[in-house]
């Protein structure tokens, strides 16, 4: 399994994260190539090297018509005066027509709707009311969507971020001072484990908690993991510690802690297919190792359905939430399994109709490969 572990020991800002996920790739000016070919009107992404503390890393910098904006203030929306606003309609409308996939434009639009709704908790307004201030709105966009376009280039089946660092104090703003971390960063990170008091300043960013917040399958320590490359995105700022955020991506290790799962069940009688199966499909998209369901006998001989969700043990509070949210049932069973696996790889082979990716397992003596079953679909559109 594919990992991506986001460590935010200075915090993040959107900036930091595209350049980390930049370098993580192994190739930082092709990431440049590939994010100024999405045409984002006025945008053109530069990465440098960055230097902080001794530790050498990338810089990512944005430019609109020429321009490098003042990221305080497009992030926190916090000046009103004689220009122009954009919603967050207007948002999704630019995020649409930008030469991405549906899944980047979805992922784009997801993170700009955490901070919308941030935003309107914290200045007490209806989300239709939010707008994003024209200054800064397109190299925001420009992080936004630069992120999402790394992350799919990159693909982690599950990505596990720090704890974050918000650092402490106040920040100014066009409204006046306001404590750290800002209103809607502090409403973005709810649930979030954070911490602060040991670096004055604003360390994490609207935008860098929203990417976090929708990316992260966990919060937690680093994995047992193979690290397989590593990426360190560099803030503006100079502090005693290096102003950076890393992201490492690897491959878990084959261990004992890897073949123990929770079995979450469930009983419902009174939900309808349509609603069984929006439930299923929700709790898998989520990153669940498994979900299926089994027709069973309920007291006063009603038929029901046993929903069993399968996922890892840090996993199991963030899946019995889903499933309370997203079913009737008012109870939730759950244990500890342990398994047998084999080790998984993907690669792709080339045949006379096109590439295929084919997955292979192997172990306890056994060797078992399958195709892809997408790519073998488009195979055989085209015959």
């Amino acid at each position: 399994m594919k990992i991506m572990y986001i460590e935010c020991n200075m915090g993040a800002a959107g900036d930091m994260l595209t350049a980390a996920i930049a370098e993580a790739t192994g190739d930082v000016k092709a990431c440049e190539s590939a994010l100024n070919a999405i045409e984002i009107p006025g945008v053109v992404y530069s990465f440098e090297p960055s230097t902080k503390c001794g530790i050498t890393g990338t810089h990512a910098e944005v430019t609109v018509n020429g321009e490098v904006e003042d990221e305080h203030i497009h992030e926190h929306d916090h000046s009103h005066g004689h220009h122009h606003h954009s919603s967050l309609h207007d948002i999704e409308h630019i995020i649409s027509h930008l030469k991405v996939s549906d899944k980047v434009k979805t992922d784009a639009v997801e993170v700009y709707k955490l901070i919308a709704e941030a935003e309107s908790k914290a200045h007490g307004r209806d989300i239709t009311e939010i707008h994003f201030h024209e200054v800064g709105t397109m190299d925001a966009v420009a992080d936004v969507v630069g992120f999402c376009t790394l992350m799919e280039q990159i693909k982690p089946d599950q990505v596990i971020v720090s704890p974050v660092h918000v650092g402490c104090g106040e920040v100014k703003c066009a409204h006046g001072i306001l404590p750290v971390p800002a209103p809607a960063t502090a409403h973005i990170l709810e649930g979030v484990p954070v911490y602060g008091g040991e670096v004055k300043g604003e360390l994490t960013t609207p935008t860098g908690a929203a990417l976090l917040k929708h990316f992260a399958s966990r919060f937690g320590s680093m994995p047992v993991m193979s690290v397989k490359a590593t990426g360190y995105g560099m803030g503006k700022k100079d502090f005693e510690r290096a102003n950076c955020v890393r992201i490492m991506v690897g491959e878990t290790v084959n261990n004992k802690e890897n073949d123990k799962i929770i079995e979450l069940c469930c009983n419902v009688d009174d939900m309808t297919g349509e609603e069984i199966g929006y439930a299923t499909e929700l709790l898998m998209k989520q990153g669940a190792l498994d979900v299926f369901t089994t027709p069973v006998g309920m007291k006063k001989n009603r038929p029901g359905i046993l929903i069993t969700c399968l996922c890892k043990p840090a996993d199991k509070e963030k899946f019995a939430k889903l499933i309370f949210e997203n079913t009737t049932t008012i109870g939730i069973r759950y244990s500890f399994k342990e398994r047998f696996i084999l080790d998984r790889r993907e690669e792709t082979v080339s045949t006379k109709y096109g590439d295929v990716k084919v997955k292979i397992s192997e172990g306890f003596g056994v060797k078992k490969v399958k195709p892809g079953y997408d790519d073998v679909s488009g195979i055989t559109d085209k015959i």
